[in-house]
């Protein structure tokens, strides 16, 4: 199954279209750490990622991760073997906290962007997460979510995310 992003505001999945949002800067081939872009291409889909204070799991296909404390994911150039994985929060180590005070975070799907052997600096922490305005992100794309969880109810493990 595909996830498709049509354009700068429509996530499709099969006959269902939902409104997102996507980086500030629109879409880039060449993805940077920071620029504020969402990369272009075929992607695979991560683990749901929920928090359990606030939600209770989902119903999905997708294995589910609860949030806790000391979760975090590594946007640190210096620290390559750390850059673009899910680590425990260390101080010493520039990460996007997943437990987050705003709600953005509450339900999130990491994109498998540079993904498997990262390369440092070309980008990290891209997900499909919440939004509740639409306005544009660091790089991620973003749904409401009530959108976000009726995707979750169609797509499945093997999916797959093209944004062109």
């Amino acid at each position: 199954m595909i996830i498709t992003l049509k354009n700068k505001h429509t996530l499709q999945i099969d006959d269902f279209s939902f409104k997102c949002c996507i980086g500030k800067k629109g879409l880039t081939s060449s993805k940077k750490e920071g620029d504020n872009k969402t990369p272009k291409g075929i992607f695979k889909i991560g683990n749901l990622y929920f928090r359990k204070d606030k939600l209770k799991k989902p119903d999905t296909q997708l294995t589910c991760l609860e949030i806790k404390d000391t979760m975090g994911w590594c946007d640190d150039v210096n620290f390559p073997k750390k850059y673009n994985k899910l680590i425990k929060i260390n101080k010493k180590v520039k990460h996007e906290k997943l437990k987050r005070k705003d709600n953005k975070y509450d339900l999130l799907i990491p994109i498998k962007y540079n993904f498997k052997r990262p390369v440092i600096g070309l980008g990290s922490c891209i997900f499909i997460h919440l939004t509740s305005n639409y306005k544009g992100t660091a790089g991620c794309i973003a749904l409401k979510k009530k959108d976000f969880l009726i995707m979750l109810k169609i797509i499945k493990k093997n999916s797959k995310i093209n944004i062109i």
